[in-house]
């Protein structure tokens, strides 16, 4: 951690959050009790972020604030003093509150974490990993965000990544245990042993997430590679163009649940039958209006339309999954008989 030692350059949250540390838990106690939650707030974030400080700094501030206190040592500020002062003077619901505020998104597992880190950020350490590696990850945290880590990690490099978690068997705690140490976070203790999933079918949620041109790419690519992996992906993976085996009653309560803007931007890059399929289940004036808002909309990227599609798509799903709606599956397993 970077040692502070420019007394010019701290803001006065900064040299607040200095004297509230430097001072000792019992006059900082008071001072707490004195304060407003906004305030104390503000300075918590302060205290969290304020990491080693160089001890004739905290001379100079305590010059400036108590008339000529000085202090021999350093003060570390983070997260867990902070917590532990705030502890002996707030109720504990509200220093959680401050806490998980200040900490920002964190999560709770390692998983969760990496769940909030950008997927830039995350392929730009990833691709440095072995494919293995990659492969534990990418299966551990959400679908949605692993296919945007996997479209920007170099294209080789993805399709081996691929392939691994194509072949991956159950993950045993000692190899996520691993992976933890790999990524330098916190020890998970209570790991057990990976829940067994389908790879294909979770290839093919991975897959559903991503554009048109890298899906294609992708898949394109592993069908040079492994034929059937390929096939079998493809009859997995969900798409817009699958709404069109929603019954009459799905459609209408697909329709009653959607927000409008983005299904005329879906429909907009829609093949004509499932268009036709959603304004046959309108009224005839309500598929007037949407016509024309469809075509007032001019031309319109295509990553917005595909945004919108999947965002239909995952709505379908969601609806699926509290039985408001049947989406018939590909082997017709799901299939009404009338």
């Amino acid at each position: 951690m970077r040692m502070r030692e420019d007394f010019r350059s701290m803001t006065g949250p900064d040299k607040a959050a200095l004297l509230m540390m430097a001072v000792g838990d019992e006059i900082a106690i008071r001072l707490f009790s004195l304060m407003e939650d906004e305030e104390i707030r503000q300075l918590s974030q302060s205290m969290a972020s304020l990491g080693t400080v160089n001890a004739e700094l905290i001379e100079q501030l305590l010059v400036e604030f108590a008339d000529q206190i000085s202090t021999t040592g350093a003060v570390v500020g983070n997260y867990d003093s902070t917590e532990r002062l705030l502890a002996k003077v707030l109720t504990k619901d509200r220093v959680n509150g401050i806490m998980e505020e200040i900490r920002g998104p964190a999560g709770r597992t390692m998983w969760d974490k990496l769940g909030n880190v950008n997927e830039l950020v995350l392929a730009n350490y990833l691709k440095n990993e072995y494919p293995q590696t990659v492969a534990v990850v990418l299966s551990k945290i959400k679908s949605e965000h692993a296919s945007r880590v996997l479209g920007v990690l170099p294209e080789p490099f993805a399709m081996e990544v691929v392939m691994r978690m194509l072949r991956m068997e159950a993950v045993q705690s000692e190899v996520l245990d691993d992976v933890e140490r790999t990524l330098r976070n916190e020890f998970m203790s209570n790991l057990a042993k990976t829940a067994r999933r389908d790879s294909h079918e979770q290839m093919a949620e991975i897959f559903n997430y991503l554009d048109r041109t890298l899906e294609s790419r992708f898949l394109d690519a592993l069908e040079e590679r492994n034929r059937d992996s390929a096939e079998r992906i493809r009859a997995l993976m969900f798409t817009f163009e699958d709404l069109i085996d929603l019954d009459p009653s799905g459609v209408q309560t697909l329709l009653s649940k959607s927000d409008k803007e983005k299904l005329i931007l879906a429909l907009k890059g829609g093949s004509e039958e499932v268009k036709d399929l959603f304004f046959s289940n309108m009224s005839e004036r309500a598929a007037k209006i949407m016509r024309e808002d469809m075509q007032s909309l001019g031309p319109v990227r295509l990553k917005d339309v595909d945004e919108a599609q999947m965002y239909m798509v995952q709505l379908a799903k969601d609806l699926a999954a509290r039985d408001e709606i049947i989406i018939n599956d590909s082997k017709g397993e799901d299939e009404l008989v009338y």
